[in-house]
């Protein structure tokens, strides 16, 4: 992307498409900007939610282009660290065998292969708690079911095209079930409902 663009999204909303998305964010939650209530980072893109009373559209815009002047990508290695452990197995991943097929894998190599690997959260969405995980291999990337199951359960640990995820409650999905964890993604009486923001890092460990 060669520079920011800016796109006003009703009157209190502005869409910055940027790749330092992350960058921007990072740093408007270290030194919040007057007037900025919230802002969401996606892919290469970070919608800034403020007062529409205060600052000016046209003010604010000018204090991120100054704020995306002065940043660079973030270096390799940033972000925390968060490790799952997952159950795998066709009966918590009704998806497993025919993943590890199609990789032209045993179960067991395609569970390795997996677990090998560092991801990173891309950006959140979806549903509340839900990361979209980047960093898999082609030959790790799976094809969505032709059909959406009506009902996925919490926890499950799912494969969709170049994306990994968790799904934090149960909703329909399209993504290939390998296998599930215990862990909670979205939970509203902890302090830090949702334990992982963009940039952290993942990696899945398979439970005995």
């Amino acid at each position: 992307m060669s520079g920011p663009t800016f796109m006003l999204l009703g009157d209190a909303a502005l869409v910055v498409g940027t790749s330092l998305a992350r960058e921007l964010h990072a740093d408007l939650r270290a030194r919040p900007l007057p007037g900025v209530r919230e802002s969401v980072p996606a892919l290469n893109v970070l919608t800034v939610l403020f007062d529409p009373l205060h600052p000016d559209c046209n003010a604010l815009e000018d204090a991120l282009r100054a704020r995306l002047a002065g940043l660079h990508p973030r270096a390799q290695g940033g972000g925390r660290t968060l490790v799952v452990p997952v159950t795998f197995g066709t009966d918590v991943g009704p998806d497993l065998a025919w993943c590890a097929a199609h990789t032209q894998r045993t179960e067991a190599e395609f569970i390795a292969a997996l677990c090998g690997l560092t991801l990173e959260v891309a950006f959140l969405g979806f549903t509340p708690g839900f990361a979209f995980l980047t960093g898999l291999p082609q030959e790790l990337r799976m094809p969505r079911l032709a059909a959406p199951r009506e009902r996925v359960p919490p926890g499950s640990v799912a494969l969709g095209g170049p994306w990994a995820g968790v799904y934090p409650r149960a909703t329909p999905g399209g993504w290939r079930i390998v296998g599930h964890t215990a862990m909670k993604f979205f939970d509203l009486s902890q302090p830090e409902p949702v334990p992982w923001q963009p940039g952290d890092r993942v990696r899945f460990e398979a439970l005995p």
